[in-house]
């Protein structure tokens, strides 16, 4: 499904279920030792997913293991992200020089749970939402900005190494399933993995519904090293 969203730099796995023989690699138990059956699955099969993603680009499969703020650890020049919800789990990857960062997310089409797209959103946001909805009443927009403020935090996290609210991202969806985002914080200094490119000050994203899902993505273009390479 999120392959239809993604460029084609971008490999894809995907699962609907939760494989049998999906195991953990060393360092990975560590780090889920105490959680719950449900979660423990999820994790697992995303890592799994995340495994046959590499094999797509060539690489050999390794442990994903959690860095600064629990973000993924990927091979070196590599990019990736990983989503999982009730009833899907996904990852993506890509090669640096192809992708300078990239992000997903997935959700049931449901709404949001009470008070939740109240704490989220901000005022011109929700503005944007009640026009949607009268527009467009089929689409969970609240669910589906939610999703976007996720998708815009994977990407901004591994370009940067700093923490983004929802606050601090002003996402304007489209009924045309694009979204763009105006993050709401100074211009930084790069993160060290990426010490040659600019702090962004804004993404463009794509999303999709389907299956009774909601899936958002971002993926921002290498193009220093498309130019040079």
């Amino acid at each position: 499904m999120i392959e239809k969203i993604l460029p084609s730099q971008v490999t894809v796995a995907e699962a609907l279920s939760d494989p049998p023989d999906a195991a953990l690699f060393p360092g990975e138990e560590e780090l889920i030792r105490n959680a719950v059956e449900s979660r423990r699955k999820e994790f697992t099969t995303a890592r799994w997913c995340a495994r046959r993603a590499l094999g797509e680009l060539g690489l050999a499969p390794v442990p994903i293991l959690k860095g600064e703020r629990g973000a993924p650890v990927w091979p070196r020049g590599v990019v990736g992200s990983m989503t999982h919800c009730a009833g899907y789990r996904a990852a993506v990857v890509a090669r640096r020089a192809d992708v300078l960062t990239v992000g997903i997310d997935a959700e049931p089409h449901d709404p949001l749970p009470d008070g939740v797209f109240e704490a989220i959103s901000l005022a011109t946001e929700r503005q944007r939402e009640r026009r949607l909805r009268e527009t467009s009443p089929e689409i969970r927009w609240d669910r589906l900005l939610f999703s976007a403020k996720e998708t815009v935090y994977k990407a901004w996290f591994p370009l940067t190494h700093r923490w983004l609210g929802f606050e601090q991202a002003d996402i304007e969806l489209r009924t045309d399933g694009t979204f763009t985002a105006e993050l709401l914080v100074p211009a930084t200094a790069p993160g060290p993995a990426t010490a040659a490119v600019a702090a962004p000050t804004a993404f463009r994203g794509r999303w999709l519904v389907a299956d009774g899902l909601v899936a958002t993505t971002i993926a921002v273009a290498n193009e220093r090293d498309a130019h040079t390479g």
